[in-house]
């Protein structure tokens, strides 16, 4: 052996005894599932340099080879059903689950979403895929208020309440996080916090300075449910600043509120480049360096980005302690034991979800179902719907009538499952049925051709199925919708100009009723086309089985039975200016102007009839409970499911009150010509109101309680909803 042959043998050797010296150093105690999760943490964290507790503090955290753990990327998405990240099962979009108002429905579906991950994440492990949106920590949901009908990202949202955005919220991180008592299935994360809701081109740079009382009763409340009631596991902060402070540097929402209010022990993110936003979007402080300490002080363990590489730099420039980065760093990795990441544990129950489990049989019915109970049917002049499947010719139309992209909305997975409005109907319709399809209009933009036959094939039809709306690429978030020229925001709340004139001509030459179908994540006026429209339909972005959905729905298999989860105004005019975050005139809460359809307003091909309440007592002090009871009757011809709602309208709303708040609701089924007498429970917190300076205090006064199925008001009645039950009670 020569010289340099004895020198290479002997380098390797010095290798391999250091790598080895190193592994003997490491106390490998912390995989032990049998010790407490702080415990853990500690064991393994103190042992890190700070290069190594650095290196995870970002989304892509490298891996640890001296303590056997793998890189993990934290960026994972399941607004409604595991997104980007291949096949899975697409359920409606959010504000379609909203729209159901059943928060059982929702933990069923956030339960088989979750199931998908976890198989998913097990098969992605075993072949070494540790990439983006491929682990088990979810940034869903997006408990934001859908305040102005203008803002692109609203479709994420359960709607416009802040209460019926609780109750789905808490529902959908349930069924994501499972019910074992020492290990999560996946970890939801509740999303922007706060006061984050448009517009999109601005987020990067504006600042929100809410009134208190908006604050703690519109923008906080569904952030508080997720953490006090849930127990989500993660919250993301917002772009924007608030009350001057951008949200990933906010000690007030991070530390007063969040960890010390509200207790909450998970992990706080970042949104993807927030931390370098706020030198270059909000310009709080000079250097990048500087933004990521601000963070890291404020309590934001993670960056989505990279700013917090520059974190050795703090250290050296004495804007952040080792000991600081230590703390941040064990709250991450409490997220990632809970989540049975670093260890084998035989008790660990979602260590071994088959593969079958992914876009099963069973998952496919349940999106079906969502679908179903998530339509809104706004209009059924003369009883158009529903139609019989043995109609002669039925013709199906518009630019969205045989589109998969517009199921989906934002946010989605892949599906070989994807059935259009017209495979729905195609299914459904008699093999007899003449059935006829044209496109007839151009989503977004005049036609091309000047010539066009498809609005004279109404005139030879017994029914046109017009298929109108919008589609995740013109309202949605800021990089993805690519067709707006509002930077994924809307303008005005028309359809398309092309769309209205389609129908126009529909309405022209049809010879049977018109029946338009609007697929969007937002409110649609229509103004110009209603009152010629025979029936409308609210259908949202309805997921893979939107098709199937909508024919159950139009043929009678299904009695619609979706209520609006937000208001739809009549016209942008009724709306206030949209970079505006005070409530005044905005939500049926504060709505003074009449919309074209109420929050809470849904028909179904039945007929309700709502009487008999009772309430326990018609004064009530600060400790009682209001209990209500109330007869629901189905007096049609048809099984439905109805929606009954609970509101509490002060008789005084000076101070800024609300004019009406919603306060409890039931799903419930009801046979044709069937009885029920169904009960509320309304907590004495529940009766407080917000006051200017933001307290929850009991207010003495006049009150009325308010049953119905749809907002309180004279227009819903007007437009078919039952009439609501009401009785005075005084608050002493």
């Amino acid at each position: 052996m020569n010289r340099i042959h004895k020198l290479v043998v002997l380098a390797i050797f010095l290798l391999v005894a250091i790598a080895n010296s190193n592994a003997q150093e490491v106390d490998f105690t912390f995989q032990d599932p049998s010790m407490s999760i702080e415990d853990r943490v500690d064991n393994l964290v103190s042992q890190m340099t700070l290069d190594e507790k650095i290196s995870q503090l970002t989304n892509s955290a490298t891996s640890l080879p001296r303590f056997d753990i793998p890189e993990y990327d934290w960026w994972n998405e399941a607004l409604h059903g595991v997104a980007r990240n291949g096949k899975a099962t697409i359920f409606p979009q959010g504000i379609g689950l909203g729209a159901t108002f059943d928060p059982e429905l929702a933990k069923r579906v956030a339960s088989a979403i979750s199931t998908e991950a976890r198989a998913k994440y097990i098969i992605s492990q075993s072949m070494g895929n540790r990439s983006k949106y491929a682990g088990l920590t979810f940034w869903t949901p997006n408990v934001n208020i859908f305040r102005d009908a203008r803002w692109g990202r609203g479709q994420e949202t359960y709607g416009e309440d802040p209460f019926l955005m609780s109750k789905i919220g808490v529902a959908f991180v349930q069924g994501l996080q499972g019910e074992n008592p020492s290990y999560l299935k996946t970890a939801a994360c509740a999303k922007h916090f706060a006061v984050h809701s448009g517009p999109e081109e601005l987020r990067h740079s504006f600042n929100v300075s809410p009134s208190k009382q908006d604050l703690y009763e519109t923008y906080l409340p569904a952030f508080k449910a997720l953490v006090t009631e849930a127990k989500v596991e993660g919250v993301m902060t917002a772009y924007n600043a608030v009350y001057g402070e951008p949200a990933s540097a906010s000690t007030f929402l991070i530390q007063d509120i969040l960890r010390n209010t509200w207790e909450f022990d998970g992990y706080i993110t970042s949104d993807c480049g927030a931390i370098g936003g706020i030198t270059s979007g909000h310009d709080f402080v000079k250097t990048r360096t500087e933004a990521a300490a601000l963070a890291l002080k404020a309590g934001t363990n993670l960056n989505c980005g990279a700013t917090y590489k520059l974190l050795n730099k703090a250290v050296e420039e004495g804007l952040v302690t080792e000991e600081l980065i230590t703390e941040r760093t064990k709250q991450l990795f409490k997220t990632r034991f809970r989540l049975g990441m670093l260890d084998e544990a035989a008790d660990n129950p979602y260590r071994n979800i088959s593969p079958d489990k992914i876009h099963c049989d069973e998952h496919v019915k349940l999106a079906r179902e969502v679908a179903q109970k998530s339509i809104v049917l706004l209009k059924n002049r003369n009883n158009t719907l529903p139609l019989s499947k043995d109609i002669k010719i039925p013709y199906v139309t518009g630019p969205f009538a045989n589109s998969a992209d517009m199921l989906i909305g934002s946010y989605y997975g892949v599906s070989s499952n994807l059935v259009t409005i017209l495979e729905g109907i195609a299914d459904a319709v008699s093999l007899g049925s003449s059935l006829n399809y044209r496109s007839g209009a151009l989503p977004f933009q005049a036609n091309i051709n000047p010539k066009n036959w498809a609005p004279h094939v109404a005139a030879e039809s017994d029914v046109t199925i017009c298929v109108v709306g919008l589609t995740a690429d013109k309202e949605g978030e800021e990089v993805d919708a690519i067709a707006s020229s509002d930077i994924g925001d809307k303008r005005d709340l028309k359809l398309p100009e092309n769309q209205i004139n389609y129908i126009k001509q529909l309405i022209e030459y049809k010879k049977g009723p018109l029946v338009v179908v609007v697929a969007s994540g937002s409110p649609i006026s229509l103004e110009e086309v209603e009152e010629d429209c025979d029936a409308i339909v609210q259908i949202w972005y309805p997921g893979e089985q939107g098709g199937n959905a909508v024919a159950d729905v139009l043929f009678g298999d299904i009695s619609p039975s979706g209520h609006l989860p937000i208001t739809f105004p009549k016209n942008v005019d009724q709306l206030p200016p949209y970079e505006d975050y005070s409530m005044k005139g905005r939500t049926y809460k504060y709505m003074t102007k009449e919309p074209m359809y109420p929050f809470g307003f849904g028909l179904t091909y039945s007929k309700t009839e709502i009487s008999n309440l009772k309430l326990n007592s018609k004064q009530l002090k600060k400790d009682m409970v209001l209990n209500a009871e109330v007869d629901i009757k189905n007096s049609g011809n048809y099984d439905i499911d109805e929606v009954v709602q609970v509101y509490i309208s002060p008789k005084d709303t000076t101070g800024g009150l609300p004019i009406t708040s919603l306060k409890a609701f039931k799903r419930i089924s009801l046979k044709k010509g069937e009885h029920k007498t169904i009960s509320f429970t309304i907590a004495p917190d529940q009766l407080k109101i917000v006051d200017t300076e933001g307290n929850k205090v009991w207010r003495k006064g006049e009150y009325q309680v308010i049953v119905g199925n749809s907002s309180p008001g004279k227009l819903s009645e007007t437009l078919g909803a039952a009439t609501a039950q009401k009785v005075g009670i005084q608050l002493k």
